[in-house]
């Protein structure tokens, strides 16, 4: 991992860097998102999180937005599963490869004591392997496969399901 990298909490005025990155993933066809994000569409979803609960995390190199990992509710509303987090990554494709994603994990698992998770969810699809490789990486297990659910304009795959215990 190069040393330089920088891993802090989002602030609002990184949102767009965090959509150009978004697209890039959206554009590529590995996140299940058919439709380009914008600023203003995706400010709802980023003024949804926070610091104490569902942290939104930006690697930074040379003061340049380089990857984002984020944690969201599970079925939001049941608060049985207040401490079960999705984890979420994005890696600007100019920069995949180079360890930014291991150090966003490793930098999210690490603070889910503080926003008091004890169960890590990681939701894609079965084409993205390199995610996959990630996951296994730092301990996640396939916890749940659903085969052939996902449309991705005519290209069917299949939806994986990914746990962590913490602690």
């Amino acid at each position: 991992m190069n040393q330089n990298i920088n891993i802090r909490f989002a602030n609002f005025s990184d949102l767009a860097d965090i959509v150009v990155i978004f697209n890039q993933a959206v554009r590529a066809r590995i996140n299940g998102s058919l439709k380009e994000g914008t600023v203003e569409s995706r400010t709802n979803w980023f003024n949804s999180f926070s610091k104490n609960d569902y942290p939104i995390y930006v690697a930074e190199l040379d003061n340049q937005i380089i990857g984002y990992c984020y944690l969201s509710k599970y079925r939001q509303g049941r608060q049985a599963m207040n401490k079960v987090a999705e984890i979420s990554y994005y890696i600007n494709y100019n920069y995949h490869r180079k360890g930014i994603a291991s150090a966003l994990i490793e930098h999210t698992i690490n603070d889910c004591k503080r926003v008091n998770k004890n169960n890590l969810l990681a939701i894609l699809l079965d084409k993205n392997k390199p995610s996959i490789s990630i996951l296994e990486k730092f301990g996640f297990k396939k916890w749940g496969y659903y085969p052939d659910i996902v449309d991705l304009d005519g290209e069917i795959c299949s939806q994986l399901i990914y746990g962590l215990k913490i602690g």
